[in-house]
């Protein structure tokens, strides 16, 4: 791992991350330069005066979120550029590291305007697909399964959507981890020995996928909303109109915090933005039998054949 002065550098959602704190999930940087995009510092009480007023949940003050888990750890994220920790009794450097790079990036990522999705993000010939959808949706699952078929991840859990020069929406890299149940592990043949158990939960486990990871960004080409559905058969659906708005809306990352940081005007722009060029899909799954497989089948060949007809058209025009 580099190091400057005393902190750890990292490159993650499309951000240089300096920290005091070791992230060893993050990819370390060779030459990490001295363009800093994220700060995350321990302090004491004395450097976070808003958490001493903390309501139940998050507290929003100006250009600051905090947050607290209970006997671990106080969490404050400033501007868009800081991540302060403020270690409890209990403080446990495993359970803490899962905050900051799940709620507090979350956080982070809308005080810089990059839209944070909930779910993970795929890698299909040169393009990206967003798997999006409610907990235990089986997101991880199936974008395991596109890892098992020869494809790679982009992120997992958080995902950063940024706009180019051009206004194309693309998709940055976070690290190559992978989250999934002792269920998941089982049907795809993994032996949960060979893993780690995330803290506190011992049937979900972190999965090493740095072989199988895409480390640069690439363009958004669809949205796919997981849902479960009672047919036995696996299906995509065109999601039409206010649909999109709705699973963009419902599928942001700590999505609550939108329009309490004042953000609603924004995050409707973003997502008009994405619907424009970007298509959204909802992709049912039966729950009575394991689809991950036949449900990359379904994705890959729908948006391949999507990719014909926009070609068919163009040469006839």
């Amino acid at each position: 791992m580099v190091r400057i002065q005393n902190d750890y550098v990292y490159s993650a959602f499309g951000l240089t991350i300096s920290s005091e704190l070791p992230l060893q999930e993050l990819n370390s940087l060779d030459l990490p330069g001295d363009n800093i995009d994220v700060s995350i510092k321990l302090a004491d009480f004395t450097e976070t005066k808003v958490l001493l007023n903390q309501e139940k949940g998050f507290t929003v003050y100006r250009d600051e979120v905090a947050f607290e888990v209970p006997n671990t750890a106080l969490f404050s994220i400033r501007n868009g550029s800081e991540i302060i920790v403020v270690p409890l009794k209990e403080f446990d450097k495993d359970r803490v590291r899962l905050y900051i790079l799940g709620t507090c990036m979350g956080v982070l990522l809308m005080q810089k305007r990059i839209l944070p999705l909930h779910g993970s993000a795929v890698a299909v010939d040169g393009k990206a697909y967003a798997i999006v959808g409610n907990s235990g949706a089986g997101k991880s699952t199936l974008a395991s399964a596109f890892i098992q078929e020869g494809y790679k991840l982009i992120s997992d859990d958080v995902i950063p959507v940024t706009f180019s020069q051009d206004n194309v929406p693309m998709i940055q890299p976070t690290y190559p981890q992978q989250k999934l149940w002792e269920e998941s592990l089982a049907s795809f043949g993994m032996d949960t020995g060979k893993y780690e158990p995330l803290f506190e939960r011992e049937t979900k486990y972190s999965i090493p996928v740095k072989d199988s990871f895409y480390n640069d960004s690439l363009p958004l080409a669809g949205i796919f909303e997981l849902v479960k559905g009672t047919s036995e058969s696996a299906e995509v659906r065109k999601a039409d109109g206010l649909e999109g708005f709705r699973i963009l809306h419902h599928h942001t990352f700590r999505g609550s915090l939108v329009q309490r940081l004042g953000l609603k005007k924004w995050h409707f722009e973003c997502s008009s933005t994405i619907l424009k060029s970007v298509p959204a899909f909802q992709l049912i799954r039966p729950v009575s039998r394991f689809t991950p497989y036949e449900l990359v089948a379904k994705v890959v060949d729908s948006m391949r054949e999507r990719d014909l007809n926009g070609q068919s058209r163009q040469a006839f025009n």
